[in-house]
């Protein structure tokens, strides 16, 4: 439609009798858009959308299946079972502008059974096919956006079925400008015939980042595994290997020929020889003789930084050696290099992921075409390593696999977190199986022995839902129901019994502490005033979180007056609603029926 067939449109939609004003103003809204390019489609309904229409999503927590590492600084990990948009709806509450790298692979929308929607697959002869699948994912990936933070970065895999829909979606969700490129992933070397003439053996990841000033880095020193040893500066100099100081390969120098005194007092001389030494001072030294690699300068400053070990074998010989670090060099000067990553993934391939779960898991039937590990620790690899990771299209499982392998060979502190549905029980038999075992160790199918990655903890989780309108009844659920999203928030799980000699729940508060962090969870309005009391007598080193139930937005500022900087205070379940109402569709209608239910309950 030209624009003077619309402005014609739209004077007649204003003279037009028997509209509402709610229905001409509708159409006049729809008249008035004018998109002039990017991607256009028919927008589907989608059942769990329609349920958000009145119902609100928690995390609840299944506390059978946590697997509690008993290292102080493990890493919480999270599976959440359930319908991803209504976990990255709830995720909104507990982690808006708090994830760093997000990576999924979603359903491919081949229209071969592998693309549901409203429970039913999306078929290839379906005129809809498209809208439905851009449907789908419009509504998850404008709510991955909030999540990202500002040095947040996401990556898509998807094949060509979907490769230009998705890219213009992303270009409109993400912004064009903020696309990083398309890294081409070689999935197969097995190369069998097409109809088409072409062998398809590639798909891509789609990368955008959150703001301009992102860059993936990429360590030069990858091969983290032949760096085995630790000491105490591995926080900062990551872990290391050692090498002879002394060489007798290298251009010998008289400079580089001293004497060094082992911790019993032996001298050691490069080479181990005292007679050789005494050859070369005397000038009978050549080219290829003994000396060390270092200057007694700074064979001295290596001693005095760390860089020194000193060993002695079984017949009593002392030798030296000096330590190579994966971050820094032998001047203290950082290795970490920031190159750009190439447009092409090879040595990646689709059958490595088969080969890797059934290893894991030799009885699986229902979980197909996993991504490789290796896939999976490249992406991560190029991100920092103490990244918040997010997979809402969890799958098996291989980004939680792949981020308690780097983090157990870089000594990196990444916490991931998973999302999916339990279709055929794969998020109970496939995805929370896969990586227990990863944690706790299992035997392959050859007897082979794989040790647990142990220093890693994994809580459990499912969503549970409360009536939207804001009922009495429906407040005090939704507070209560919050509790574990509270502790996911905070990242803090240590429950106590007591908080200044009294009780907890028999007062009707939660109180957790790991040592360093505190928390209130305060569910009836009384506790208020002996909390205010215990917390004027004490001595608090960090303010005290305190989420607190009230009917408003108002978080009994009042009350806390004379400790509000011992205090953080957090009205709920306002702060939740509030979080919701940005990424929820509007409210529907509830019948009465519905009403009484609730009071019931």
């Amino acid at each position: 439609m030209n624009t003077t067939d619309r402005i014609r449109l739209i004077e007649r939609v204003r003279e037009l009798k028997g509209l509402s004003d709610d229905d001409r103003a509708a159409l006049l809204g729809l008249l008035g858009e004018s998109k002039t390019y990017g991607l256009v489609w028919e927008d589907k309904p989608e059942e769990t959308e329609t349920r958000l229409r009145t119902e609100l999503p928690v995390l609840k927590e299944v506390r059978s299946r946590a697997i509690v590492s008993a290292k102080a600084d493990a890493p919480d990990h999270m599976l959440i079972e359930g319908d991803n948009l209504e976990a990255l709806t709830a995720l909104t509450y507990t982690h808006e502008g708090r994830i760093d790298v997000i990576y999924i692979d979603p359903p491919y929308n081949t229209g071969n059974r592998d693309f549901i929607y409203n429970d039913s697959y999306v078929d290839i002869e379906d005129s809809y096919r498209h809208s439905k699948w851009l449907s789908f994912m419009a509504r998850r990936l404008r709510i991955a956006r909030r999540l990202l933070s500002d040095r947040g970065v996401i990556f898509i895999s998807i094949d060509d079925n979907e490769y230009a829909n998705l890219r213009l979606l992303c270009d409109e969700i993400f912004s064009e400008r903020l696309c990083l490129g398309d890294m081409i992933r070689i999935t197969t070397r097995r190369v069998k015939g097409d109809a088409r003439n072409i062998n398809i053996i590639h798909d891509h990841v789609l990368t955008y980042a959150k703001s301009a000033d992102f860059r993936l880095r990429h360590r030069t020193k990858e091969d983290y595994s032949i760096y085995d040893l630790e000491d105490e500066y591995v926080a900062e100099r990551g872990r290391h290997l050692i090498r002879p100081l002394d060489n007798g390969s290298i251009s010998y120098s008289t400079r580089s020929d001293y004497v060094i005194t082992a911790p019993d007092g032996t001298p050691i001389v490069a080479g181990g020889d005292p007679e050789a030494r005494a050859r070369r001072i005397a000038g009978k030294a050549n080219s290829k003789d003994w000396c060390f690699r270092w200057s007694e300068e700074k064979f001295r400053w290596g001693l005095e930084n760390g860089f020194i070990v000193f060993r002695q074998n079984r017949s009593g010989t002392w030798r030296c050696y000096f330590k190579i670090y994966q971050f820094v060099d032998n001047k203290l000067q950082s290795t970490v290099k920031y190159d750009n990553q190439t447009s092409l993934i090879d040595e990646c391939y689709n059958n490595q992921g088969t080969t890797e779960i059934k290893n894991i898991l030799p009885g699986n039937n229902t979980f197909t075409y996993p991504k490789p590990l290796s896939l999976l620790r490249t992406l991560v690899g190029l991100c920092p390593d103490d990244a918040l990771i997010l997979d809402f299209f969890a799958g098996s499982g291989t980004t939680l696999h792949a981020v308690m392998q780097l983090n157990a060979e870089d000594g990196g502190t990444r916490r991931c977190i998973l999302c999916t549905n339990n279709e055929n029980g794969i998020c109970e038999n496939v995805t929370y199986e896969r990586n227990r075992r990863v944690i706790e160790g299992y035997t392959r199918p050859g007897g082979e022995t794989v040790e647990g990655l142990g220093g890693n903890s994994l809580r459990y989780y499912r969503t549970d839902f409360v009536g939207r309108r804001r009922t009495p009844q429906n407040m005090r659920r939704l507070m209560l129901l919050a509790s574990d999203m509270l502790c996911v928030k905070e990242n803090l799980y240590t429950e106590r019994d007591t908080f200044a000699g009294m009780p907890t729940l028999a007062n009707g508060f939660r109180y957790f502490s790991d040592g360093r962090k505190e928390m209130l969870i305060i569910y009836n309005e009384d506790a208020v005033y002996a909390i205010t009391d215990a917390l004027e007598r004490m001595d608090v080193v960090a303010p005290v979180i305190v989420y607190v139930f009230s009917p408003g937005s108002d978080p009994w500022s009042a009350e806390f007056a004379n400790v509000s900087d011992k205090v953080r205070l957090t009205a709920l379940p306002a702060a939740i609603y509030n979080a919701y109402k940005r990424v929820l569709p509007p409210a529907g209608t509830i019948s009465l029926n519905d009403n009484k239910e609730e009071g019931e309950e």
